[in-house]
């Protein structure tokens, strides 16, 4: 499965962004999605995750909701409430394993990053 990840920008502290992974290849519903995101000088840390199931980071919670359209192929992150901290490249990824998980070496599939700042 390939993945490509856009949706990305510039947005003020308080406002919304709706990213969006769009997925090529078969069988798209049996894979657990994933957002990841990096910030400059940090390490990749875990968003939120689909499958069956939703997951969100702690950071995130009830601010950020992902879902997705096996439709359409595609998965969406719900980006409310954004905070300066947020600002980092977000990236989605795919399990064949169809367990959202919070772990990245679960995931074997990665797209490219798509870069959200968010000013003060």
């Amino acid at each position: 499965v390939q993945l490509q990840a856009f949706g990305g920008g510039l947005v003020q502290a308080g406002g919304s962004l709706r990213l969006s992974c769009a997925a090529s290849g078969r069988n798209f519903d049996t894979y657990a999605i994933g957002w990841f995101r990096q910030a400059p000088g940090k390490e990749r840390e875990f968003v939120a995750a689909i499958s069956a199931s939703r997951y969100s980071g702690d950071s995130v919670k009830d601010r950020f909701t992902i879902s997705r359209d096996n439709a359409k192929s595609t998965v969406s992150l719900q980006m409310n409430s954004l905070k300066p901290e947020d600002t980092a490249v977000y990236c989605c990824a795919a399990s064949s394993s169809g367990f959202a998980k919070v772990d990245q070496g679960s995931y074997e599939y990665w797209g490219q990053g798509t870069l959200v700042t968010v000013s003060s």
